[in-house]
């Protein structure tokens, strides 16, 4: 099959183009049938000859812009003949002769009769010279928060009580997100909250925050600016004082409130699936408190 070629095509199309001609060249009879079509159907005679011709000189220019490569790929991929850029060195003889090379020098030393008592010595495997990868485990992509998410999305819909609830809930699943603690420290200004507007934003300084002027400019904030502490806790490198500053709660102590959490939450669920009664409930729960 002869090869077509892209400046021929380009040429007929923009010559001949508006009846289809460069298609029949590119063995494409198909396509012709849409100028044919431009030209029988589209009234009056003029309009469908000028819609033609514009189709023709479309095509013209695509093809002339067309990479050689793109242009044989689509109109060439039949042809037997190779072209320059399809000649691939075989790359799989040489792979072949050198796995050949390999087994019969493991076989000489296999046979040799230097060979040691304690067996052959290993042979390295050609092409083989890196280290063996131990299995790492990969990391598994971080879960996203869907409290915060949440939180974000009610905050922006005005619904800033309900967005505080979704930020604590966050906070409870990862207390050291600073977003979240500026975030919900814009809340609670929102809100008129300043005392745990003021708590969060010197946690999330804590914590790394240091765009300062963010806190002096964010207009979620200006109820928190008109606060008289407010010069105070700027002076003070936006951080609450020792006195001010929210308690932290140990680890251990921390661990104990879990697990009486968790107990009391247990006992509701029996209560609630009938298997104690309510006077039950009251017990275990005074026996838990005291």
């Amino acid at each position: 099959m002869a090869r077509k070629d892209k400046n021929t095509a380009a040429f007929i199309s923009l010559v001949f183009g508006w009846f289809g001609m460069h298609q029949i060249y590119l063995k494409k009879p198909g396509r012709a049938i849409f100028f044919i079509a431009a030209l029988l159907l589209v009234k009056p005679a003029l309009l469908g000859f000028f819609v033609a011709a514009m189709m023709g000189f479309v095509n013209a220019l695509v093809l002339m812009m067309m990479p050689q490569q793109r242009f044989d790929q689509v109109y060439n991929s039949g042809t037997s003949s190779k072209r320059p850029w399809d000649q691939r060195r075989d790359y799989s003889r040489r792979d072949y002769d050198r796995e050949q090379r390999w087994e019969r020098r493991q076989q000489s030393r296999t046979n040799s009769p230097r060979q040691s008592s304690s067996g052959p010595s290993p042979v390295r495997r050609p092409g083989n010279t890196q280290r063996p990868i131990r299995n790492v485990r990969p990391a598994q992509p971080r879960k996203p928060n869907p409290f915060k998410i949440s939180g974000v999305k009610r905050y922006k819909d005005y619904d800033y009580e309900e967005a505080i609830k979704d930020f604590n809930k966050a906070l409870e699943i990862e207390p050291k997100d600073i977003a979240t603690h500026f975030n919900i420290a814009c809340a609670y200004s929102l809100t008129e909250q300043p005392s745990l507007s003021f708590q969060h934003l010197h946690k999330a300084v804590v914590l790394g925050f240091n765009d300062f002027e963010k806190i002096k400019t964010h207009d979620d904030l200006a109820f928190l600016r008109i606060q008289p502490e407010f010069e105070k806790f700027k002076e003070n490198n936006f951080l609450l004082s020792e006195q001010e500053a929210p308690k932290v709660i140990p680890e251990k102590d921390k661990a104990q409130d879990d697990v009486f959490l968790g107990q009391l939450k247990k006992l509701a669920e029996l209560r609630e699936k009938g298997l104690i009664t309510e006077e039950e409930y009251v017990q275990e729960k005074r026996k838990l408190t005291n």
